[in-house]
């Protein structure tokens, strides 16, 4: 049976109206604020405005909240490493394009990214995740150890190991990157993208 909004009841009362998806996004900034084992069902009630029983309306508990917010975050990078931008694209063409769609989803999806990317093991939702994200680091590895068959990057390292380097490098944008702060998330992305694939080093001449 599909979930309908908070019902009007409420909101003559005084209360606010939610739906399953703003409900979501409060409780996702809850628990980045305070962690998911640190979130209890009272403080999510308590920062709605709504009674435990009206978020049960829409949601068995903060476990399926945790599950719909890590889902999305995994769905979105799933998407990157499917995407067709040239079906004739080289192998390395592919695995540069795959880091910097990642940096855009991580900027459009930065709160559910952020919760992905705590969770810790504690649940069986968080278990899930944790073995989606391996899929996903195995994929990249994957793409990288073709793009060093074709001579697109070092091959003298482990392709996982270089997996890792790369979202370890993406990955902590969560730490300092804000939407607001003015930076447009093409030149964050190509930033980034430039340094992991090209280096630091001058060009001579330059």
């Amino acid at each position: 049976m599909s979930r309908t909004p908070v019902q009007s009841r409420a909101h003559r009362q005084g209360r606010p109206s939610y739906d399953r998806d703003s409900l979501l996004e409060v409780a996702v900034t809850v628990f980045n604020e305070r962690g998911y084992d640190g979130t209890g069902m009272e403080e999510l009630a308590r920062r709605l405005g709504l009674s435990k029983s009206s978020i049960y309306h829409h949601v068995s508990g903060k476990e399926e909240l945790l599950g719909l917010a890590v889902g999305r975050a995994l769905k979105a990078l799933f998407a990157v490493l499917d995407e067709v931008s040239d079906p004739a694209a080289t192998a390395t063409a592919r695995l540069e394009h795959v880091v910097h769609r990642s940096v855009e989803v991580l900027a459009a999806e930065l709160p559910y990214v952020t919760l992905l990317l705590r969770v810790r093991g504690n649940s069986d939702v968080e278990q899930q995740a944790l073995e989606q994200r391996r899929e996903f680091d195995h994929r990249v590895a994957e793409l990288v150890s073709r793009a060093a068959a074709e001579g697109g990057v070092r091959d003298d390292l482990d392709p996982h190991l270089i997996s890792r380097l790369l979202f370890g490098t993406v990955n902590s944008l969560i730490e300092w990157y804000r939407p607001e702060g003015g930076l447009p998330v093409a030149a964050l992305a190509d930033a980034l993208t430039a340094v992991l694939f090209d280096g630091l080093r001058g060009r001579p001449g330059s």
